[in-house]
């Protein structure tokens, strides 16, 4: 089967996003200028670079109530500063509580009963008991082709990992078994590891 993505697929489900898979999921959390705070999962994420470390999330489609995007994005515009929280499979359910689409100033943490904590070096919420939390000041947000899908990079300025996270120096994702998203409404586990060593290693 081929396709152009203009012309349409003609299945009953959109494979794309089934395609790029899996994908880590981004728990971002913001907060408005008015001291509002935010929580909703983005799975267009990822770590894009060593030194310094960089981050991106891309948000698609826009609520009637903020202007052309989503709270994310109009939040971050405002304040310039976001955080990550990586999701564990212990925490998919209250994950999937954030991502309903709520009025605009809805604190999802207190709606899910998400316990909270404050960033250590930006102006920003982080769910307390997440295996890690990624502080980030923004460097750019760039829109793409297409209606209201814009990316957000930012520099991660602070990390929060949890101690039982961390095993014998090493950050250990088998103990809190990331959550990842595949296709449709899909979503699959972390459970197993295996080392390629690289040619040069």
């Amino acid at each position: 089967m081929f396709y152009r993505p203009e012309d349409g697929h003609g299945l009953p489900h959109n494979p794309f996003n089934a395609i790029v898979t899996p994908r880590p999921i981004g728990w971002i959390s913001s907060r408005d200028g008015q001291g509002r705070d935010n929580l909703a999962p983005y799975s267009f994420f990822n770590a894009v670079a060593y030194v310094p470390p960089q981050v991106m999330f891309a948000s698609t489609s826009a609520k009637d109530d903020v202007d052309g995007t989503k709270d994310s994005v109009a939040n971050i515009r405002e304040t310039g500063a976001f955080c990550v929280n990586i999701v564990e499979y212990a925490a998919r359910d209250v994950m999937n509580v954030t991502s309903a689409q709520l009025p605009h100033g809805t604190d999802e943490f207190q709606r899910a009963g998400i316990a909270k904590a404050e960033c250590d070096q930006i102006a920003c919420a982080r769910v307390a008991d997440a295996p890690a939390n990624l502080e980030c000041k923004v460097t750019q947000i760039v829109q793409l082709p297409g209606e209201a899908n814009f990316v957000v990079f930012g520099e991660v300025v602070g990390v929060h990992l949890r101690d039982d996270c961390v095993v014998d120096g090493r950050f250990d994702v088998t103990q809190y078994q990331p959550l990842s998203r595949m296709g449709y409404r899909d979503y699959t586990v972390v459970r197993e590891l295996f080392e390629l060593k690289r040619p040069d290693d």
